[in-house]
């Protein structure tokens, strides 16, 4: 980067995240509500990312850390129709409830804005360089929180990272989510795993999918919303997609829309309830499930989720998700993954190691893009997860920023002061 193409430089904050994921946004409440002086980078128009703009559905899977607690409850109050469930998300309620628990806290928020690069000295993040209307921006600053999903912030500092699947590179599909009124929710059906089978009239539902759907889409996934007679649609798919490409991810918004009609078409003609169904929106955001897995202090392994494994040096606790992969070659769950047949009900912890690149410092992994393989992360991948990370994140952040510490000196007990011990 030539930095004498940036307009300006900016001293004032302390901390600054890259990315308004719900990992992100937690990481931001928590460091401003700790007394960091921070600024969340958003390249979208809204807070929220996939659980927003993404137009998702509902909180799946669950995690003890308590900010995840407060944003369903803070969220639920919002709601005009008591839907009865907390986790299913109204987008623009939740929107708003992410932009008060930021204001609340202090947090400043940059919406429309780009990440283009870090700022180092040796093997330190110091800043990062973003660019919007005004041009472009060095924000210098103690700690950087990469909530940017993929880890675009981790990845321009140089930090070590797997692409997918260990043994060959490969990633679980994308989905572009939307929603449909018209439903007749009497007698709609709302299958919730790929292993749920729908018996109909004209045949079982996932089979009628796989059969009549273009490929790769051919599965069912359909979900209550919280606003009467409205349903949200999992069944886009594509595949063979690399979410840090934007030709990739050109290909994906393409292939998604032109299955959105065969889709709908689809529900009318076989799903009962919804023989009067109709597109009202889709998603401005495309669901990219898995990119970037940088190596950090410590790695998560599939034996913490399986096992229930509780690390002493934990930051995240009470983490709970079955091994949800998507089928990397077409529709449905890959033959690695289990949904309605995962066995272990107990919560598993993360170590705050898992958040610290092995040789970056100043810099913190936020959500997805933590240290952990491809079968653990498809599991800690889930937004309530991913906000128990965030939220372990912003306390550390401002921990180092208050004691002038670096970031791997920073003890997981000092933050579970901050954010709560497992009971």
């Amino acid at each position: 980067m030539n930095f004498n193409v940036c307009t300006k430089e900016n001293y004032d904050y302390q901390v600054v995240v890259i990315g308004a994921g719900p990992a992100g946004v937690a990481a931001a409440i928590t460091s401003a509500r700790n007394g960091a002086k921070t600024l969340l980078v958003e390249a979208q128009g809204r807070v929220g990312g996939i659980s927003t703009a993404g137009m998702m559905s509902h909180f799946t899977g669950s995690v003890g850390n308590k900010i995840y607690h407060e944003i369903l409850d803070r969220a639920a109050e919002k709601n005009y129709f008591n839907c009865g469930k907390r986790h299913t998300i109204d987008p623009e309620m939740l929107t708003v409830t992410y932009i008060e628990m930021l204001e609340e806290a202090g947090a400043d928020t940059l919406l429309y804005t780009t990440l283009c690069d870090v700022i180092k000295e040796g093997d330190c993040v110091k800043g990062v360089v973003c660019h919007n209307k005004g041009g472009f921006t060095a924000y210098y600053c103690s700690v950087v929180i990469d909530g940017s999903g993929d880890g675009d912030a981790a990845y321009m500092s140089g930090a070590e990272y797997i692409m997918g699947r260990e043994t060959d590179g490969k990633m679980q599909p994308a989905t572009l989510m939307f929603k449909v009124g018209g439903v007749d929710m009497d007698r709609a059906v709302f299958p919730p795993s790929f292993e749920t089978l729908v018996e109909t009239e004209k045949g079982e539902l996932q089979a009628l999918a796989k059969e009549k759907l273009p490929h790769p889409a051919g599965h069912v996934l359909l979900y209550k919303s919280t606003i009467p007679g409205v349903v949200t649609v999992n069944m886009t798919n594509v595949i063979g997609v690399d979410g840090t490409s934007a030709e990739d991810l050109t290909k994906a918004e393409i292939t998604c829309r032109k299955q959105l009609k065969p889709i709908v078409d689809f529900l009318r003609e076989y799903a009962p309830g919804y023989e009067n169904c109709y597109i009202l929106g889709s998603a401005s955001l495309i669901g990219i499930r898995e990119t970037r897995h940088f190596k950090g202090v410590k790695t998560l392994h599939e034996s913490t989720v399986s096992q229930a494994i509780q690390h002493e040096d934990y930051v995240v606790y009470d983490a709970h998700f079955n091994f949800d992969v998507h089928n990397i070659t077409g529709a449905g769950l890959d033959k690695t993954g289990c949904q309605k047949h995962f066995t272990q009900n107990k919560g598993y912890t993360i170590p705050y190691g898992c958040l610290v690149p092995e040789r970056i410092d100043g810099l913190l992994l936020s959500g997805r893009n933590i240290s952990g393989t491809h079968m653990a992360h498809s599991s800690y991948r889930a937004m309530p997860i991913c906000v128990g990370i965030g939220e372990a994140c912003g306390a550390a952040a401002a921990l180092a920023v208050k004691q002038g510490k670096k970031l791997r000196d920073i003890t997981a007990e000092e933050i579970r002061k901050i954010i709560g011990e497992k009971i």
